[in-house]
């Protein structure tokens, strides 16, 4: 039977860390679950921890809530330890049911694959990843498919020699499992399955990478604790495993989600300046938390910036987001997005050269595309929001009946890439 680890802890409590690695990422924020922390921090001192955390390759790209794990890869790296990238080719056939209301849509081989190439550019761009062809440094980043192994399994020798370790009472105790089965959804015996194939994942790269480290979100944990287990029942070796708390915004919001959707890394699927606007509209409370996880300022740094009240909060606003702008895009995709972000709400607010509608207390979002020559007609407006190129306040529009109330400051509209507008109230 699978059972909790020992020295297993929910919360992080240890405030004098050895290795820079704990302390790094207790400082800043990320630590929610240990196991065994103690241990943990004593090998991290001593040696290079490969530790890895798995992506299912659902979609072209990764959005804004799965980048506290790839922080949590790069956090690894910059103190001197090695990042396992795990693409789950095999298990991505499945669908983690962790915490879903209802079953995923399961992709094909192909759909996979193209994910999985797409979404290692993401990546490229936060860790250092070992030259094509060449070993590379101890710590260097690697990135491996679950398919390699999961795809070779018999399924009988599979379910003797690993089913045996695996307690279906202990299973269906899992709140990942309840949540499902406690609203009456289905639970197909192919979902039921994935916390198996997780836990061998931990297995198979604690024997071909000498992998140690298995972190994730909160919602893990379960999956996480099976797989430290069955690799000390199976080969007698200690791993570890650390969570991250559910990251929320101040007012209660899922990180990452807006009225528009969600906020993508890639920018074929949410432009530079979206991107940007997203951490520029951070709300004030939530500013130096997420300096903290998400750029790498100087811990002091932040402490000064979140320390700024009125006008100078915004200015930590804009420093955010050039710097998560610039780790996920690049820097001239920053400086673009911070420019246009500039002309739009600065000089636009000073009389500059952007048009302006006068607006008395509200309007539609399509007489307010009409009202700036954005659009001729309604039907030409409708077309303009059902393409994606209508947003307001730096959010797509996705709601034709929506309607933008102006009060004492401007809104921005924009309308594509290039055409940026002001409503002022009359």
């Amino acid at each position: 039977m699978i059972l909790l680890p020992r020295h297993a802890k929910r919360h992080a409590t240890m405030t004098e860390h050895r290795s820079s690695l704990l302390r790094t990422l207790a400082e800043r924020g990320y630590i929610h679950q240990t196991t065994d922390a103690t241990a943990l921090d004593a090998l991290a001192n001593t040696q290079v921890v490969p530790g890895y955390i798995g992506f299912d390759p659902t979609a072209p790209s990764l959005h804004v809530g799965s980048l506290v794990q790839i922080m949590l890869l790069r956090r690894l790296q910059q103190t001197g330890h090695k990042p396992i990238v795990l693409m789950g080719g095999g298990t991505g056939k499945i669908g983690d049911p962790s915490f879903k209301d209802e079953a995923r849509k399961l992709l094909g081989h192909e759909g996979i694959q193209a994910n999985v190439a797409s979404i290692k550019r993401i990546f490229e761009r936060f860790l250092t990843f070992a030259p094509e062809g060449e070993m590379g440094a101890p710590t260097d980043a690697i990135m491996l498919d679950n398919a390699e192994w999961l795809d070779a399994l018999k399924y009988i020798p599979f379910l003797r020699d690993v089913g045996q370790h695996f307690s279906v009472n202990r299973m269906l105790s899992f709140d990942s499992v309840k949540l499902r089965l406690d609203r009456e959804q289905s639970l197909s015996f192919l979902e039921f399955n994935y916390m198996i194939l997780q836990a061998y994942d931990f297995l198979e790269l604690s024997r071909r990478a000498g992998c140690r480290l298995q972190m994730g979100g909160s919602d893990q944990w379960g999956n996480i604790v099976n797989g430290i287990e069955l690799s000390r029942r199976m080969d007698g070796t200690e791993v570890y495993g650390i969570t991250t708390p559910l990251i929320t915004t101040a007012d209660g919001g899922k990180m990452g989600k807006t009225m528009s959707g969600a906020v993508w890394l890639h920018e074929d699927q949410l432009s530079h300046f979206d991107y940007w606007q997203f951490w520029r509209n951070t709300d004030d409370r939530d500013v130096g938390r997420f300096l903290r996880l998400f750029t790498d300022l100087p811990l002091d740094e932040i402490a000064r910036l979140e320390s700024l009240e009125g006008a100078g909060i915004n200015e930590a606003k804009k420093i955010l987001a050039n710097a998560a702008t610039a780790m996920c895009r690049g820097q001239s995709a920053a400086d673009e997005a911070a420019e246009t972000a500039r002309r739009t709400f600065e000089e636009g607010a000073v009389g500059g050269s952007l048009p302006t509608f006068l607006v008395d207390g509200s309007i539609s979002v399509i007489d307010a595309l009409i009202g700036l020559n954005f659009a001729k007609s309604k039907g030409e407006a409708r077309r303009l929001i059902q393409g994606g190129g209508a947003r307001v306040a730096g959010e797509k529009v996705t709601d034709e009946a929506m309607t933008i109330t102006v009060g004492a400051d401007t809104v921005a509209v924009a309308a594509g890439k290039k055409n940026h507008g002001l409503l002022v109230a009359r």
